[in-house]
């Protein structure tokens, strides 16, 4: 299936040869290059009009007949095929003040929407023996103290309102000050048959103490639904193999199932890594299966028997999963997490830190394992692009 759907000690894990502990630490480095052509980068970030919108990709719009002014009017619903904007330089999300309120983001992502089926029947090539379930459990709350940087993403699509998860990651060209979110390709560009989804938000530690969807309906403070606040994407970036091959079962696109996100506040000028407290650094070493002897998957699954309103985790140790001899392999744990934990990160300890290695992309029908991405050097260009150019925004 395909799941769209102040320093901490955070995503303290246990159950295995060892404790998994997984404390975020701000990035120490003095190193802020910001690439060698910061003209081109200022070009493809200058803002005339004040509006949210780079002047270069508001020309393109315009090409494309889209109306950028009527845009944050209700123009964003719009869903004609030849107006969706597909290309890799054509993501367009302008800050829409109280558009996801609580209400709407507690009805976002009806599971029967956002899970279409993966066949593990399918699979060919080399694939280790499918693991055996990992039963999700709940992270402890309030989830800012213990997994902050852990969010939920919210976003529109033809179909609706729809979620996914996402994390905090460093940004190596800002240290301390990272306004960078990782999540997957389908949680923000619908592949090969479709362009780029719309008023894609970021709400770290999402209902903060696990409310019920019945004390939600009562009135819950905004300081527990989105005690660090929403965060707008006013960049993303994904793979061109997802772009052109993915699909709602996940595709040729799958194992390039990733994406980075650029965001900035709804109100307020202070980075997303100074509000969280925290942020997660990135591994595109793409270890191979057997070396990572344990692997943690963290997101809010919502589909039933789940209601995306709970962070949950699964931990296991990694195994191979090759749905075609011309693909890369993906990883994959056992882990019964649904459709909205798509996007969410998978981490493992290296020398003794949390390391983000992964995301998960896909999982079966019956929902008894996740696969995610290997991520290497293609992840990593991507990664260095949106820091090098929108990083300093």
């Amino acid at each position: 299936m395909r799941f769209p759907h102040r320093r901490y000690h955070l995503l303290a894990v246990t159950g295995l040869v060892a404790t998994l502990a997984l404390t975020a630490t701000a990035c120490e480095s003095d190193d802020r290059g910001t690439g060698d052509d910061t003209g081109a980068a200022s070009s493809r970030t200058a803002d005339r009009d004040g509006d949210g919108i780079p002047d270069v990709l508001a020309d393109r719009l315009e090409e494309h007949g889209v109306d950028v002014g009527g845009w944050k009017n209700g123009g964003w619903k719009d869903w004609d095929r030849d107006k969706w904007l597909h290309e890799a330089k054509e993501f367009v999300n302008p800050v829409i003040e109280g558009l996801w309120d609580a209400e709407r983001m507690r009805g976002a992502g009806d599971p029967g929407k956002t899970v279409a089926a993966q066949d593990a029947s399918a699979e060919r090539g080399v694939s280790d023996p499918v693991p055996a379930p990992v039963e999700a459990r709940a992270e402890k709350t309030p989830y800012h103290e213990h997994a902050g940087p852990v969010g939920k993403i919210f976003f529109d699509s033809p179909e609706g309102a729809m979620v996914c998860s996402g994390t905090v990651v460093s940004d190596v060209n800002h240290p301390g000050e990272s306004n960078l979110v990782w999540t997957a390709g389908h949680c923000v560009h619908a592949g090969g048959e479709g362009g780029w989804y719309r008023n894609i938000v970021f709400v770290p530690s999402y209902n903060d103490l696990s409310r019920s969807e019945e004390e939600l309906a009562e009135g819950a403070p905004d300081a527990e639904i989105a005690p660090f606040g929403q965060w707008w994407a006013d960049w993303a970036a994904t793979s061109d193999e997802w772009i052109a091959g993915g699909s709602e079962e996940g595709g040729a696109g799958a194992p390039y199932d990733y994406a980075v996100l650029h965001v900035r506040p709804e109100t307020g000028e202070t980075s997303l890594e100074e509000t969280v407290g925290a942020a997660l650094d990135m591994d595109f070493s793409a270890p191979s299966a057997s070396e990572a002897a344990t692997m943690g998957a963290w997101g809010y699954p919502a589909a039933p028997p789940y209601n995306g309103l709970t962070m949950c985790r699964c931990i296991d140790r990694p195994g191979r999963l090759s749905l075609d001899p011309s693909l890369p392999t993906m990883y994959r744990i056992g882990c019964t997490m649904t459709g909205g934990s798509s996007g969410g990160g998978w981490f493992r300890m290296v020398g003794g830190e949390p390391r983000l290695v992964s995301n998960t992309s896909i999982g079966p029908a019956d929902n008894t394992w996740l696969a995610g991405p290997q991520l290497g050097e293609a992840a990593r260009a991507l990664y260095d692009e949106m820091s090098t150019t929108y990083g300093d925004r």
